[in-house]
């Protein structure tokens, strides 16, 4: 299992991905599951992954060998005019990968499923996020759905449903996210640390910050112990249910 998060603010996008991987519960592994592509000044394209690990990763490293010579590939996502062509060349990928290994091994299509959500800039282009399903087609996030996720994504759901605010700042919308990390890794344990998180700047066209959270970094244990106490006082906050005198029982 996954989390990874897309989330489009204002002044940029923001991703987070976990790096837990398992076959089993003895065989639990760490896997790098944002991948990024820049020329700064004219594009950078951020890839996160979820689902059938050797789908996503034979999807990356095939989008990654065809940009490295885009002159002499086609299509490539390096030499794709908008974020909506790269999302069209890297959906039609996917749907390769997961085609070839049906044929190959006979199996069902959902044995190879893989979800990916793409965001970045191109050109003078806004800065957008897409959600590309295992069939290759794909959604554009918008003023209704400015964030995706992938993965395990209930449990990390709610704060960012209550507390996303596209005029935020990157360094709010990188504690909103480990809030929304930490109460999946508490609630699931197919997500766990090292966290990769990567900020994209719409100025320069490039990565302005990049990070990895390991599992003991200081500032995620922080905002894992105040949010508990936090919501430890609100809770004790509510008032008390009174049970009435015309209450019966059942």
């Amino acid at each position: 299992m996954t989390y990874c998060v897309g989330l489009k603010l204002d002044r940029g996008l923001v991703f987070m991905s976990d790096t837990r991987t398992n076959a089993g519960v003895d065989d639990i592994s760490t896997v790098k599951k944002m991948t990024c592509w820049e020329v700064p000044g004219d594009r950078v394209i951020v890839v996160l992954s979820a689902g059938n690990l050797a789908t996503t990763q034979a999807v990356v490293s095939l989008i990654d060998e065809r940009s490295k010579a885009p002159a002499d590939r086609t299509p490539t996502i390096m030499a794709a005019p908008s974020m909506f062509q790269v999302a069209t060349i890297i959906g039609d990928t996917l749907r390769e990968v997961i085609r070839k290994q049906v044929k190959e091994t006979g199996g069902k299509p959902s044995t190879f499923n893989g979800t990916l959500i793409v965001g970045g800039q191109v050109g003078d282009g806004d800065p957008t996020l897409f959600y590309i399903y295992p069939e290759g087609n794909f959604i554009e996030a918008g003023l209704d759905n400015p964030f995706f996720q992938s993965g395990e994504t209930k449990y990390g759901r709610p704060i960012l449903v209550r507390a996303y605010d596209s005029a935020m700042s990157f360094e709010q919308a990188v504690k909103l996210l480990l809030v929304s990390f930490d109460s999946t890794i508490r609630a699931n344990a197919g997500v766990d640390p090292p966290i990769d998180l990567m900020v994209v700047d719409p100025q320069s066209k490039s990565v302005m910050h990049q990070k990895r959270f390991q599992p003991h970094d200081p500032y995620f244990a922080q905002i894992s112990t105040g949010w508990g106490d936090a919501l430890k006082r609100a809770f004790t906050s509510l008032p008390d249910f009174s049970f009435g005198t015309d209450d019966c029982e059942a």
